[in-house]
């Protein structure tokens, strides 16, 4: 089976890439580095030609709501058009748990709008909603860093790590479409203040966190629905501590 996997050269991508290669799959790794753009189009007839499965993990350089809005767009025109000349008879797009209860935000609204050309476009699909990577708890400290405090909202959160993200979407290349979302988590739901206050301790960083029901999460004001799921998410297997001690120094 030759599998295309967009973005394949990234966090998710490249350890997907590794999975379905040990499965004995023909992997195509398209990003712009190896010649393959869905924004200008370059590479994307020629790595899909022959492909049965296609992976999108491509995402927007920016969160600026304009700039996201016509990378999701364009990116998603171009690759679904691309998909029905090849003949591609799985589309798997990964996302957000929560877009859709997060529209005041631009950068969730283009997510929207991608799966929705993804619904709209007649090719079998499967949508991945996934909560937040465990890799991102650096930059979600960054992001409510005000002078040595980090404000952030106690909100909760079900972060999950990269590895456990991957199998899922190896899993799901070699699945059939389901044509609808699933929904994975982490195993441990926290509030976000109290892990980002874990992870900074852990890494001996003297950052002290303040839980602030105001603060934005990049944007967005959060309750304690906003970012998780109870839709029967699949679970991932590894812990923050699990987690922390084999990944988040490297």
């Amino acid at each position: 089976m030759k599998i295309v996997i967009i973005g394949g050269t990234g966090l998710i991508g490249s350890k997907t890439v590794e999975r379905l290669r040990k499965q004995g799959c023909e992997v195509i790794a398209a990003s712009p580095n190896t010649g393959v753009n869905t924004i200008t189009g370059e590479g994307l007839k020629e790595a899909l030609a022959g492909a049965e499965v296609v992976i999108d993990l491509a995402n927007s350089p920016s969160f600026e709501d304009k700039a996201a809005m016509e990378f999701f767009e364009t990116s998603g025109h171009n690759l679904l058009a691309a998909d029905k000349v090849a003949g591609v008879k799985h589309h798997i797009a990964l996302s957000v748990v929560g877009t859709e209860r997060l529209q005041d935000v631009g950068y969730f609204r283009a997510k929207l709008a991608q799966e929705n050309l993804i619904k709209a476009s007649g090719i079998p699909y499967t949508i991945v909603h996934s909560t937040q990577f465990m890799e991102f708890l650096a930059g979600i400290a960054q992001s409510g860093t005000v002078g040595d405090a980090v404000h952030l909202s106690p909100a909760y959160i079900q972060p999950i790590a990269s590895d456990d993200v991957a199998d899922v979407m190896a899993g799901v290349a070699l699945a059939p479409p389901i044509n609808g979302m699933i929904e994975i988590s982490g195993p441990e739901r926290v509030r976000m203040s109290e892990l980002v206050a874990r992870y900074l301790k852990a890494a001996g960083d003297p950052r002290k966190v303040v839980a602030d029901p105001e603060a934005r999460y990049f944007g967005a004001r959060l309750n304690d629905t906003s970012l998780v799921s109870d839709n029967n998410p699949r679970l991932g297997r590894i812990t923050f501590e699990q987690w922390f001690a084999t990944s988040a120094r490297k």
